[in-house]
């Protein structure tokens, strides 16, 4: 799912391509995109795009008749720009936003259509589809502090969860984690001051780095690659590859769809985290370190 970084170079290309210019059209391929009725789709057309907004990991489109559109491109969501007029592809395609200046596709990947495009009547209705979590660049130690511990999760389960903290999902909060030196499953409550500051730091560093490499990448165009897995991440998707710290085999903790990267080293003390699945199949054989790991393959 695109996460913070990638909104924002969605963002820096769509102020370049469509700020100020009008919207002639959208055409819907999906019967699964459109979620709203009132105001109609319609109401849209012909409007100035006046400004555009960062709603957690939506895009919010400002049109100069107070209408919004707001798109959430889920997990396999994608922005293209192309010729004025282009034809959204066949299987994937789901819509076509028209401008006189060229034609921006929205596809989407797999067969389960999670996008979605609303059309909201005003600024209060905006406001209902913001998840409410903290903005981290946009806010100091102290704020941060407040909200992590204002519910007892994990750490893990805390980051990505977008009604404490917007924008950060699957990928990042991996990333987050392993600078921070710190396990995914660590309960809220019992991370130290100085975790909190670390975690903190980390969570900032990872965003605007992260950020200024994509947005380096992109050169002021749409992306052309927006995946959550890179070569260059240090955990996330990269499971028995080396941690770039300490070399040490990435290990993964599997749920549902989901997985959960993380360096044992440097982040849980040697200790493996049990996976669901394995850890219910081998029971007290589930290895609980590095060693046993090795010892386990070698026998």
């Amino acid at each position: 799912m695109p996460e913070l970084p990638d909104i924002l170079v969605y963002i820096d290309a769509l102020e370049a391509h469509v700020l100020g210019e009008k919207l002639e059209g959208i055409r819907v391929s999906s019967p699964f995109l459109l979620r709203t009725a009132v105001p109609p789709l319609e109401e849209t057309f012909g409007q100035e795009i006046k400004q555009i907004r960062r709603i957690g990991k939506r895009i919010a489109f400002g049109l100069e008749n107070d209408l919004w559109l707001v798109l959430h491109l889920m997990i396999a969501g994608r922005l293209q720009w192309k010729d004025a007029g282009a034809k959204p592809p066949g299987r994937t395609g789901q819509a076509a936003f028209d401008f006189s200046s060229g034609t921006m596709i929205l596809t989407e990947a797999g067969s389960k259509k999670r996008a979605s495009l609303h059309v909201l009547e005003d600024e209060k209705a905006l406001e209902e589809h913001d998840p409410g979590g903290l903005e981290v660049l946009e806010n100091d130690l102290a704020a941060f502090h407040e909200v992590l511990t204002s519910r007892n999760h994990t750490l893990k389960r805390a980051l990505t969860d977008p009604r404490l903290f917007s924008g950060i999902g699957n990928a990042y909060s991996d990333e987050i984690l392993h600078r921070a030196q710190l396990s995914p499953i660590t309960w809220t409550s019992r991370l130290s001051p100085e975790e909190i500051e670390r975690l903190y730091k980390a969570t900032r560093a990872s965003l605007e780095e992260w950020t200024a490499t994509l947005r380096a990448e992109a050169k002021g165009s749409f992306p052309k690659k927006v995946t959550a897995f890179r070569e260059d991440m240090a955990v996330h998707g990269r499971y028995k590859q080396p941690c770039p710290v300490c070399y040490t085999p990435v290990q993964r903790i599997r749920y549902a769809t989901r997985e959960t990267n993380y360096c044992p080293t440097c982040q849980t003390e040697g200790k493996l985290l049990a996976d669901r699945a394995l850890s219910r199949l081998l029971k007290k054989d589930w290895p609980r370190t590095m060693e046993e790991l090795e010892n386990l393959k070698k026998g």
